[in-house]
């Protein structure tokens, strides 16, 4: 197959190739979320009590964060399509030693590892950016990111059914033979793209602080996401929890149901990147910051005994967060290509930081308050993007 050049494509990639690029990053992204609701057969299976099985989430987290910023930025200095391929054979066995792990320790550095090479994903999309002629990169970069949100959403529901008949290990064999079916199919239709030379290893790190501070665009739109990725992950981290006591009590099959309610957000992004293209990404970012806080205040009424609402709210939520972040990417991706990678791992990295900190505040959450707590720091990360727009725009006109 033919390379790309080093500027952007001036032809529409062909559906086909757009559909795998989806679909590669949903099926590598899906690996960080697997074990998120299988944390109780692991630890019993490796006799760890819960707050050290806590501990392989965090390992996901960790990995992923380190590859953002060692390994995602060797996409402006190493062949893209070998990268990829390297790091998705990376993940394929690194869920086999998960899948095989004898003792607690192995199974946590191969999760620290998945997580480090998941980071495919993230090589994956610049691709596409590049791909795409600039009329179109909104919509193309989103329609990418729609394969990856459904990897994010559907993961947790399709590890809850799969390990309930099979056992977790079962999970992990079935994602390794997804991922080599994945392996094949990036092999098959990548295009070659070399970066230009006169970078080297140290030198593209380095370069990461210099471009975070010469960029603002990359600075807004990260601090946007990753408040609107906090609320997002203080919801989504304390909800599984909160619905399996009294008053809704669900069993692991509701359950299911209700995490994959949130797929409807993934719809959206494709729609959100098109309207970018037509110059409408202010208005789409605060209906954005809209929808974060009317999910708060819908998850707080739902709390009081509404099921239905509490779906809603998570809708809502997953349509603000997702849509928000197509914005994001649609917007560092008008920056020059070959300094692509980099800023997308600085803006993946930050906002993914946002989602840690959610995490954490899960915890005081679920111990302080539950629906109400959860409610009030969506409405906090809601109220904190506001007034980092406006003072966005103040200074833009100063």
């Amino acid at each position: 197959m033919s390379a790309l050049p080093h500027e952007d494509a001036a032809d529409h990639p062909g559906s086909w190739i757009i559909l795998a690029l989806a679909i590669a990053c949903g099926a590598t992204v899906a690996n960080l979320y697997y074990a998120q609701p299988l944390i109780g057969p692991i630890s019993i299976s490796f006799d760890l009590d819960l707050t050290a099985a806590g501990l392989i989430v965090t390992m996901l987290q960790l990995g992923y964060m380190l590859g953002l910023i060692f390994l995602v930025p060797l996409g402006d200095l190493v062949e893209n399509k070998r990268l990829i391929l390297i790091a998705l054979s990376a993940v394929i066995a690194c869920l086999i030693v998960a899948a095989l792990a004898p003792r607690a320790s192995v199974f946590i550095v191969a999760s620290l590892l998945i997580g480090m090479s998941a980071t495919a994903t993230q090589m994956i999309v610049p691709v596409a950016a590049h791909l795409a002629p600039a009329r179109s990169r909104g919509r193309i970069v989103g329609t990418v990111m729609s394969g990856l949100l459904f990897g994010i959403l559907l993961a947790r529901p399709i590890s809850t059914m799969i390990a309930g008949p099979l056992g977790w290990r079962a999970m992990y064999w079935i994602s390794a033979a997804v991922m080599l079916a994945v392996l094949i199919m990036a092999a098959l239709v990548l295009p070659r793209r070399r970066p230009q030379p006169g970078l080297n290893y140290l030198t593209l790190i380095t370069s990461l602080w210099g471009l975070m501070i010469a960029t603002p665009v990359v600075q807004w739109r990260a601090a946007y996401q990753g408040l609107l990725f906090g609320a997002f992950s203080v919801f989504w981290t304390a909800m599984p929890f909160l619905l399996q006591q009294p008053p809704f009590s669900l069993g692991h099959l509701g359950l299911s149901a209700f995490l994959l309610s949130g797929v409807a957000g993934a719809f959206v992004a494709p729609l959100a990147g098109h309207l970018a293209d037509k110059g409408h990404s202010d208005a789409v970012t605060l209906g954005c910051f809209t929808l974060v806080a009317v999910s708060s205040v819908l998850t707080f009424i739902g709390g009081q005994g509404s099921l239905a609402l509490l779906v809603a709210a998570g809708i809502v939520l997953d349509i603000g967060a997702q849509a928000n972040v197509v914005i994001g990417q649609r917007a560092i991706y008008t920056l020059a290509p070959e300094i692509r990678s980099r800023v997308n791992a600085i803006y993946m990295a930050l906002f993914f930081l946002g989602g840690a900190i959610g995490s954490a505040l899960s915890g005081i959450a679920l111990s302080h308050g539950g629906y109400a707590t959860v409610s009030l720091f969506g409405l906090g990360f809601a109220a904190i993007a506001f007034l980092l727009f406006g003072l966005e725009k103040f200074r833009g006109r100063a």
